[in-house]
């Protein structure tokens, strides 16, 4: 037996909670962090240099960074949590910053990270819903993100929750530029 097995060993394996979520608080940049540089690196480790997104999580995941977004107003997040309080994903909005035409109406999904065991249960769905539902209640009519164009999963899942393209950004990860689709749709 392997080191770790034991009995319940294929439950812990195949059965995986449906994490809760829950609004963020400003003690919760470090978790933010943590699950924005993991998540990051899984999705992109095998596409950027090693360097390059080393240094980029170190940057733009950190828990100062976090901390400030959390303190700003018209920024919002929302962090999934298992059983345990574990932090597995969040989802954050604010105002956009994307090479797009921006209406009144429109807010940006900055962010929405999720470890890898943990989608396709829905979290990443939910996750979705507290967002456009979030950006409704505050008068938003569309909500904009962007996301690399080689990542088909995402992608793939944008394109279920009704994300169409509506623009294309240039983004930088170190010395190399990417091509980002700028997708929205309305909320």
């Amino acid at each position: 037996m392997h080191r770790g097995q034991g009995p319940g060993f294929d439950r812990f394996m195949t059965s995986i909670p449906i994490p809760t979520l829950r609004a963020c608080s400003r003690d919760d940049a470090l978790a933010l962090a943590q699950i924005g540089q993991a998540t990051f690196l899984d999705a992109y480790a095998d596409v950027l240099p090693g360097a390059d997104i080393l240094a980029h999580c170190q940057t733009q995941n950190s828990p100062a960074l976090y901390a400030e977004w959390l303190a700003r107003p018209g920024y919002r997040f929302w962090l999934a949590e298992t059983a345990t309080g574990a932090p597995v994903g969040f989802a954050m909005t604010c105002p956009p910053d994307l090479p797009v035409a921006i209406e009144p109406g429109d807010v940006e999904l900055k962010r929405i990270y999720l470890l890898h065991r943990f989608q396709g249960t829905g979290t990443g769905a939910a996750l979705m819903a507290r967002a456009l539902e979030a950006a409704k209640a505050d008068g938003f009519q569309r909500l904009l993100l962007g996301v690399y164009a080689e990542n088909t999963g995402a992608l793939g899942f944008y394109a279920r929750q009704g994300f169409t393209q509506v623009g294309v950004r240039t983004f930088r990860v170190g010395a190399n530029d990417y091509d980002d689709l700028v997708l929205g749709r309305g909320v």
